[in-house]
């Protein structure tokens, strides 16, 4: 049996970018080519939607943590990442193989609940405490936590060699390193030009995500010319770019000044949503407004000059467009983080080369994939961990005992779409773009009052809850 191992936390470093400084290149990675539903809730309504929240906490179409015989050996398992993926994971196993040596290796001490951003980002949230937590008040009381990153990985010794240069064994390895954000790809764009002159992004920090918010808040006061992008590449949180564009739409309705505002959304596809119905719902929400927001397709952010405030825009023919903005907010294409890139363990694009349906490694069996840096077709989301988390216990669990993984992840995805203030919409699906709505009362095609409730109040609860392996 090969066995392998790979690190990087988990989040992007609110500093460059990447999941971590050491493992951040400068190299071009390989990149990948009406009704309102809930709105307003009566008592007896409302009493039954706080019954769908037990739904939320203990499942949101996931599972419980099954209970499995105890390996009575000791096998040594290292898991790579402190992100909400590998301490799912680290919490489950430390609960159902009592006798394994646990290992995390990740030098992030803080803890960041990404899903917030974009409440941060828009106006909701006003402080970067609600998404920050201590990471040492989530990992199992009995692991070893290795304060280091994942520098290089030796998969046919079961080696993987810190940043420190540490070399670490292990028998399995769960590799959970999230991904890397690739601002530098943007040229012109340095990463401390984020927050200011009209240039936000959601993903690259608490403190930028609010100061994101700041260059929309100061848009909205006159309106202006408003330029929404979407990375080329696999990307985390895909509803992201949406909400933001739909919250921007409402934060200028509520101030008075959409009339004189332009919003255009550059889409580097010829969708701004993968899953067909979704997409099209988004897009004729979009042309129903007055005035419409404008979708320009198969355009990629390359570049942009901030002196002049214009985004520079390429299409599949390498023809290029400028567009003026007084506010983009910009995606940066996502790339697998450099240790898994550039090791044994990627596919050919870069991603974590795992089976879409079990997440163990298709070359190494006793490598497992959590989370974003893993190579599937969707599931880039904190909500894939809760289902994924159980599957990838149980499977490794299946193997360390000498069977072959029982497990079959479906590829679920759940992306709280933000509409306007005080109403969303909860888009849950699968790998076959099946929608697979798991709360009772909420359409997931119509906006609703209880599905802003859920991202606003529920979610993170139910978060911490997946973190700690308990749901």
């Amino acid at each position: 049996m090969k066995r392998l191992f790979s690190n990087s936390p988990y989040l992007a470093s609110p500093k460059d970018g990447s999941s971590t400084a050491k493992q951040h290149s400068n190299q071009d990675p390989r990149t990948l080519l009406e009704q309102k539903g809930l709105k307003s809730f009566n008592r007896r309504q409302f009493i039954r939607a706080g019954l769908a929240t037990g739904a939320v906490m203990s499942g949101m179409t996931m599972t419980a943590c099954s209970t499995l015989p105890t390996y009575q050996d000791k096998p040594n398992i290292v898991i790579v990442g402190a992100g909400v993926a590998g301490l799912a994971v680290a919490n489950r196993l430390s609960r159902q193989l009592p006798n394994a040596t646990l290992t995390i290796l990740d030098s992030r001490k803080v803890h960041y609940y990404q899903p917030g951003y974009t409440l941060l980002a828009t106006g909701v949230w006003g402080s970067t405490d609600k998404v920050t937590d201590d990471n040492a008040d989530l990992m199992p009381i009995d692991i070893n936590w290795v304060q280091e990153n994942a520098l290089e990985f030796l998969p046919d010794n079961n080696q993987v060699v810190t940043d420190s240069g540490k070399t670490l064994d292990y028998d399995y390895l769960v590799i959970a390193t999230g991904l890397r954000l690739g601002y530098e790809q943007i040229e012109g764009l340095n990463f401390d030009d984020l927050g200011a002159n009209g240039i936000g992004s959601v993903y690259a920090s608490p403190e930028i995500a609010l100061q994101t918010w700041q260059q929309m808040d100061n848009f909205r006061q006159t309106g202006g010319r408003a330029v929404m992008t979407l990375a080329h590449t696999d990307m985390k949180c895909a509803g992201a770019p949406l909400k933001m564009t739909f919250m921007l739409h409402d934060r200028l309705m509520q101030a008075g000044t959409r009339r004189d505002s332009d919003i255009e959304f550059f889409s580097p596809h010829k969708t701004v949503f993968s899953v067909p119905i979704v997409n099209d719902n988004i897009l004729s929400r979009w042309a129903s407004y007055d005035p419409p927001i404008n979708v320009n397709f198969e355009q990629r952010l390359t570049a942009i000059d901030k002196s002049s405030k214009t985004a520079i825009f390429t299409d599949r023919n390498g023809n290029q467009s400028q567009q003026d903005y007084d506010f983009i907010h910009v995606v940066p294409p996502m790339f697998a983080v450099d240790s898994v890139l550039n090791s044994p363990l990627a596919n050919e694009i870069g991603w974590l080369n795992v089976d879409k349906y079990t997440l163990q490694h298709k070359q190494y069996d006793s490598v497992f994939g959590a989370g974003d840096i893993n190579g599937t077709p969707k599931g880039k989301t904190a909500a894939t961990v809760k289902l994924s988390a159980p599957i990838v216990t149980t499977n490794l669990i299946d193997v360390i005992q000498g069977r072959a993984p029982s497990q079959k992840f479906n590829g679920y995805t759940s992306c709280p779409l933000l509409i306007k203030e005080g109403e969303a919409m909860l888009v849950e699906f699968d790998y076959d773009n099946n929608l697979t709505p798991s709360v009772p009362l909420v359409d997931p095609l119509q906006e609703s009052y209880f599905a802003w409730f859920l991202e606003e109040m529920m979610l993170k609860p139910a978060y911490m809850a997946v973190a700690k392996g308990r749901v």
